[in-house]
């Protein structure tokens, strides 16, 4: 799917944009003093989160198994250090599962007359998503979720894109580059909102002529944009954005009369929408899978180490001998010799002696084996969710049935993902609302082939008459995994077997419908009132 957009106008004005300073003859709200506050909040704000960016940077290092950093003691000489995989084999199988559950919007009205708008959204917001690449976005921030526990998506009005036309941008942001104020558990309470980037000192230049020569000579600059909320002069609470680089203003949206009363996004909400895994109390960020399991990793890992220095000293051949033993040395080291020289008159066992290892009791290996199970079991990432079966368990359907009861974790979890998902679209929409002044026409994929629809945001405007319509968003999977189709399809033989698609029981088989819950739940119940309605003109 893809959308065809009509080039761009040369206007002076791009709503979204971020425009150069211009100087002004009237006094501007946003100055030297405003300025300076925002870095002492920065600079509180940055100091706040370093506990967590530590814990991050840490993170990484047990994710792509270089945790021996974390966890070596300071040991001399050459000792094992296996990087056994069970954490990451723990990520990997949680990312398949999100996979599976890949999102999709379903836009709902709430009035009657807003049917066919919430319709038209609901067939262009996939379109947008996919033209933003989300799915990459997707995958990737579910692998930041994982690890860290929590996933930052920015959506943002994008006026570069469709050659000047602009679109909604909806990209991942490192949390690294993130910042909040303390002790606020949602990050829409937060007094102000950072976000940061390095840009190349020339594009800065480029685009902000008149903060030229401020910068020093580094290659790369600290670019930050501060959102913050604030009371307009009718009473609504607006959005703005404040941009600074080395502590030089770039951009303030009060001071442009574009947006100095209506806000830079008139959703009035930060740009920004967490997806937590573990919450903690007292910040919007959790923690992820990493720090779960990490523990037991690290015994795996040290008990594994153990063991294999043990195997490895028991399998290398060491000898006691006497200082006098009168051997040579080389020659009993160097395997290639045929004869080993030894001084004196007799040779006798006493003069040299092989060092032998008790062999290692079974009880280690037995805690390594509990480790690994108490990884599995904390981290709910059994077996059968990987795709075995117990002992005697060789049917499709029980399998996937034993795995639908193993995976409540990982459905709990995508739950979380599909609220996240839902605030994006919200904040989408809104964006939809604001800047979609002109038509635009999208081919959507339809039952027929491919079709065009047109939007723009006079459909979903708010008029003299009444209010912007308002609508809702409820999130299904776009993709079922092969278990999950296949016992829908046992789902659907059990009910022909019973015979509620027959004719004759259509009644008896919509009231057995009633009382189930399951996919196609809705067309099964459709395709027996259309067959009860056939019976009718014969009954008469």
């Amino acid at each position: 799917m893809t959308e065809k957009t009509k080039s761009a106008k040369k206007t002076d004005t791009v709503y979204g944009a971020v425009k150069e300073i211009t100087k002004k003859s009237h006094p501007r709200p946003i100055g030297d003093d405003a300025l300076r506050e925002v870095l002492e909040d920065f600079r509180v704000y940055r100091e706040a989160k370093a506990a967590l960016e530590n814990r991050m940077t840490e993170d990484e290092l047990w994710y792509k198994r270089r945790h021996w950093e974390v966890m070596r003691t300071g040991r001399q000489g050459e000792h094992p250090e296996p990087t056994s995989a069970w954490l990451f084999n723990t990520l990997m199988n949680k990312h398949a599962d999100a996979a599976d559950s890949y999102p999709y919007a379903n836009v709902l009205p709430r009035e009657e007359q807003d049917r066919e708008s919430a319709a038209l959204l609901g067939e262009i917001i996939p379109v947008i998503m996919e033209r933003c690449d989300f799915e990459q976005t997707y995958s990737d921030n579910w692998w930041e979720k994982l690890k860290h526990g929590t996933a930052a998506y920015g959506v943002f009005w994008n006026s570069r894109k469709e050659h000047g036309l602009g679109d909604v941008d909806i990209r991942m942001i490192d949390l690294l580059n993130i910042y909040w104020e303390p002790g606020v558990s949602d990050i829409q309470r937060s007094r102000r909102l950072f976000i940061t980037d390095l840009a190349a000192r020339t594009d800065v230049e480029a685009m902000y002529p008149l903060a030229r020569g401020g910068f020093g000579s580094d290659e790369r600059v600290l670019v930050v944009d501060c959102y913050y909320k604030k009371l307009n002069s009718s009473g609504r609470q607006t959005l703005h954005l404040l941009k600074f680089c080395e502590e030089r203003l770039l951009y303030a949206s009060e001071n442009d009369p574009a947006y100095c009363e209506r806000g830079f996004y008139d959703h009035g909400l930060y740009p920004v929408v967490l997806d937590t895994l573990f919450p903690e109390k007292g910040t919007p960020a959790g923690f992820g899978y990493v720090s779960v399991c990490k523990d037991p990793q690290m015994y795996i890992d040290r008990l594994s180490a153990n063991i294999l220095e043990t195997a490895m000293m028991a399998t290398k051949v060491r000898y006691f001998a006497l200082s006098n033993t009168g051997i040579n040395e080389d020659e009993l080291l160097d395997w290639n010799r045929p004869i080993v020289h030894v001084e004196g008159s007799s040779l006798e066992d006493s003069r040299l002696k092989q060092i032998r290892l008790e062999p290692l009791d079974k009880v280690y290996v037995d805690v390594l084996e509990q480790k690994i199970r108490e990884m599995k079991e904390t981290s709910a990432n059994r077996d059968v969710n990987a795709g075995s079966s117990g002992a005697g368990v060789t049917a499709a359907a029980a399998i996937a049935a034993l795995q639908e009861a193993g995976s409540k974790n990982s459905r709990d979890m995508i739950s979380a993902a599909y609220r996240a998902y839902v605030r994006i679209c919200y904040l989408c929409i809104e964006l939809v609302r604001q800047f979609y002044t002109e038509q635009r026409s999208f081919r959507i994929a339809g039952k027929n082939g491919w079709e065009f629809r047109r939007f723009s945001n006079q459909q979903i405007a708010e008029t003299g008459l009444r209010a912007c319509p308002v609508f809702d968003v409820k999130v299904s999977a776009e993709r079922r995994n092969p278990f999950s189709q296949m016992s829908l399809n046992e789902t659907a033989k059990e009910l022909f077997a019973l015979g509620v698609f027959s004719p004759e029981k259509a009644r008896e088989g919509l009231v057995l419908l009633e009382l189930m819950e399951f996919e196609g739940k809705e067309q099964a119940r459709e395709r027996l009132q259309q067959m009860l309605a056939e019976q009718m003109p014969g009954a008469n």
